[in-house]
C-alpha cells in the first residue's frame, strides 16, 4: 500500500512539473478558493507586489498570483516577451477552466488586461487596472508611433551595454520616483536588478510598442480604475487619463492623491478598499 501511495505521489509530483514546463512566459501561485482572480504584476515586479491584496481577497476568491518571464527567479524567455505571454494567458484561462474571471493589473500588468479584454469579452467578468495606460509610449514620447519602437535602437544597446554600476544607478533613480514609501524603494530596486536585463530592455520595449487607444472601444467588460496624481497632481492625472481612456464605452475612476505609481504601497489602506469595493 505505501508504495502504491508512493507511485501515486510521483505521477502527481510528474503531472505538476509537466504543468510547469509548459507554462514558460510566467510562474503562478494560487491562493484561495472562490471565483478567479489574475493579479498581473507591473513591470519587473513579482507577484509579491500583491501580498497584502491577496490575504485580503484570498478570502472569497481564488487568487492567480503571475510574476513574469525574467523577473524574479522566472526564467527568461525569448522575444517577443508581451506577445506570447498574452497568448499563455488565454491558454492558461481555457485550460484552467476559469470561468468570470476577474483581472487586477499594475502598470504593465493593467495594460495586459486591457489587451486581453478587448480581444475576448466573455471569459473576463471585471478588470482593475491599477495605474496603467492604453498607451505607455504615447505618454512618455512626442509624435509617438508605435511601429517605431524597435529592438534594435540606440537606447537598446546602451542599455544592454550598461555595467553593474551603472544599472545599479538606473534602478536607485526609477524606484525613487515610484513610490512615496522608501522601505518599498528598495525592495522596487532589487526587483529591477534581479531582472534578466534583455527581458528588461526588450520587454520594455514590448510595453512601449502596445497602443490600445483605439483596441479598448472593443472591451464591453466593467473596468475600474485606479490612478495616482503623485507629482503632477490630480488635474494633470485627469488629463492623462480622460484623453488616453476617451475611445473606452464606459468605466469608474478613482484618484489616489498624494500617491504615486505603486498606489498599493503609498496609500494601502485606500487601495484595498477600492479593490474590495469594486471588486463586488
Amino acid at each position: 500500500m505505501k508504495t502504491l501511495g508512493k507511485v501515486f505521489l510521483f505521477m502527481l509530483l510528474s503531472v505538476g512539473l509537466s504543468l510547469s514546463a509548459q507554462i514558460k512566459s510566467f510562474e503562478v501561485t494560487i491562493e484561495g478558493c472562490g471565483q478567479p482572480v489574475l493579479l498581473f504584476p507591473g513591470f519587473a515586479c513579482t507577484g509579491d507586489v500583491w501580498e497584502n491584496t491577496v490575504a485580503e481577497l484570498s478570502k472569497e476568491y481564488q487568487c492567480h498570483i503571475f510574476t513574469f518571464a525574467g523577473f524574479g527567479d522566472v526564467p527568461a524567455i525569448e522575444k517577443p516577451w508581451l506577445p506570447k505571454i498574452k497568448d499563455d494567458i488565454v491558454k492558461y484561462v481555457s485550460d484552467h477552466k476559469l470561468e468570470n474571471a476577474i483581472i487586477i493589473g499594475h502598470s504593465l500588468g493593467g495594460a495586459l488586461g486591457l489587451w486581453l479584454a478587448s480581444e475576448d469579452n466573455n471569459t473576463y467578468s471585471k478588470l482593475i487596472v491599477v495605474d496603467a495606460l492604453p498607451s505607455t509610449g504615447a505618454l512618455m514620447m512626442p509624435n509617438f508611433k508605435s511601429e517605431n519602437m524597435v529592438y534594435e535602437s540606440p537606447w537598446n544597446k546602451q542599455m544592454l551595454e550598461m555595467d553593474a554600476a551603472g544599472f545599479d544607478a538606473m534602478a536607485t533613480q526609477m524606484s525613487s520616483g515610484m513610490t512615496l514609501n522608501t522601505e518599498k524603494q528598495k525592495q522596487i530596486k532589487g526587483w529591477i536588478l534581479q531582472s534578466d536585463r534583455e527581458t528588461y530592455v526588450y520587454g520594455y520595449t514590448d510595453l512601449l510598442k502596445l497602443d490600445l487607444r483605439e483596441d479598448i472601444a472593443n472591451i464591453k467588460t466593467p473596468v475600474t480604475i485606479l490612478a495616482a496624481t503623485y507629482p503632477y497632481g490630480i488635474e494633470m492625472a485627469k488629463s492623462t487619463y480622460e484623453g488616453q481612456y476617451k475611445k473606452l464605452g464606459s468605466y469608474e475612476i478613482e484618484y489616489a492623491e498624494e500617491s504615486a505609481h505603486f498606489i498599493m504601497y503609498d496609500k494601502p489602506e485606500w487601495f484595498l478598499d477600492k479593490i474590495v469595493k469594486h471588486i463586488k
